[in-house]
């Protein structure tokens, strides 16, 4: 397993995150992708430290981030008793991430719009 992302953002980080949370994706689900982005693979633990989330923070995005299909999980068993280290993988690369994100924002755009000129036929005909 490889982790060679230092444990702090950079600027270029922070505007990213930034932009992301504009667009509406919780800023700890953007901290997350993006450090998961940035190894090629890594366990909660370096999650935690490369974000400064707490365990459940950490716990709570992977499992969004593995609903949507973004993350993979795999466990790796530690030897004698003891529960499996979660070790974690982009399943896209961020491009393609960024454009499946790119579509939902489109979807939701257009369906503002939808209702925007429905409501105004409403109220133009009352």
């Amino acid at each position: 397993m490889e982790n060679n992302k230092p444990n702090r953002t950079t600027q270029q980080d922070d505007r990213v995150i930034k932009i992301f949370s504009e667009l509406g994706m919780p800023k700890n689900f953007a901290k997350t992708l993006l450090y998961i982005s940035q190894v090629e693979e890594c366990k909660s633990a370096d999650v935690e430290q490369g974000t400064r989330l707490r365990q459940p923070e950490v716990s709570v995005v992977m499992q969004q981030l593995m609903k949507k299909g973004w993350v993979k999980k795999r466990d790796l068993r530690k030897k004698g008793k003891g529960r499996p280290i979660h070790i974690y993988k982009l399943t896209y690369p961020l491009g393609s991430i960024i454009e499946n994100f790119e579509k939902e924002k489109m979807l939701q755009i257009e369906k503002i719009r939808e209702d925007i000129t429905e409501l105004k036929n409403i109220v133009n005909s009352i």
